[in-house]
């Protein structure tokens, strides 16, 4: 369900913004308006991302080799951090480098209400992919705020399609303030300001979405309520305690779990594996997410010393 949400998240934004890319760069070509150059550089950032996402969906689903033994569901935290990284990056240094020559150059919008109109229509195209994008979060976020489900969600590409539309949606109207206060005013210094605000958004996006994807990247263990489940899972019947346990997501429904257990004391070797069948498939019964587990029978030190 997850995957299907995101990828339904991807598409309907990748089709808006490639739509708004176009029509922003025939409305630049058109009005000369930087503000319109940096969001019509904007979207075709935000295609591209779509794009390396799904690409990301696409290679992750790869089978795991000799080499790559727990497989490449990392290959979705590594294309979004590309976009992160790259993409938005260069989005925020285009429209910041835009915006600096145009507040210099001072040069006049022509035809300013075709870039009104333009951006009116793309307001509307990247509310239905904000919605959208909402939409299939909702299952996933559960009683999590939005901030907090950007900050820890194991799937990456929600969070990176929510920013990606909160920020389009931001610069949009910063776009159609500078245009509009441009054409009030009769001084293009509006829209240069409007340019600059657009970089300096994409920036605080770009840093966000570093941070996080790069935590994913590196490797992030389960959150503590899911940890929890986990050991009460496990510490039932012959296993008297978790010893110690350590988790880490192999991908986005993917987690690892390596546990050291105690078990009772003089248990045949046919009850231990017994114990540690039945361990494994109640951890799985209450978090599907952990399809790979190692566990480790031992003797609580402690107790047997005593």
């Amino acid at each position: 369900m997850a995957a299907g949400g995101g990828t339904r998240a991807i598409v309907a934004a990748l089709v808006a913004n490639a739509g708004i890319a176009i029509a922003k760069f025939i409305g630049y070509l058109i009005t000369g308006s930087s503000s319109m150059l940096a969001e019509a550089v904007h979207s075709v950032a935000d295609t591209s991302n779509q794009g390396l996402l799904l690409l990301g969906g696409r290679t992750a689903r790869r089978k795991a080799t000799p080499e790559h033994p727990f497989g490449y569901g990392r290959d979705r935290y590594f294309y979004s951090f590309v976009v992160a990284l790259l993409l938005f990056t260069l989005g925020s240094v285009f429209a910041l480098y835009e915006g600096i020559h145009k507040l210099e150059a001072h040069e006049p919008l022509t035809s300013p209400l075709v870039a009104v109109v333009i951006l009116v229509v793309a307001i509307g195209l990247e509310t239905y992919s904000f919605r959208t994008a909402i939409h299939e979060s909702r299952p996933l976020k559960g009683s999590k705020t939005w901030w907090q489900f950007i900050r820890q969600s194991k799937t990456p590409e929600l969070p990176v399609v929510l920013l990606e539309d909160l920020g389009a949606l931001v610069g949009l109207v910063l776009a159609l303030l500078g245009v509009g206060l441009s054409v009030l005013t009769g001084d293009p210094v509006f829209d240069a300001i409007g340019t600059i605000c657009i970089g300096l958004l994409l920036g605080v996006i770009a840093i966000i979405l570093i941070i996080e994807m790069k935590s994913l990247l590196i490797g992030e263990g389960a959150a503590p309520p899911v940890l929890s489940t986990i050991v009460s899972a496990l510490e039932v019947e012959d296993v008297q305690r978790v010893i110690h346990i350590k988790t880490q997501y192999l991908g986005p429904e993917e987690l690892l779990v390596a546990a050291k257990i105690a078990l009772a004391p003089g248990l045949p070797l046919e009850a231990v594996a017994r114990a540690i069948d039945a361990a494994e498939a109640r951890i799985r019964e209450r978090v599907p997410d952990a399809r790979v587990i190692y566990l480790e029978p031992d003797l609580d030190r402690a107790t047997v010393s005593g």
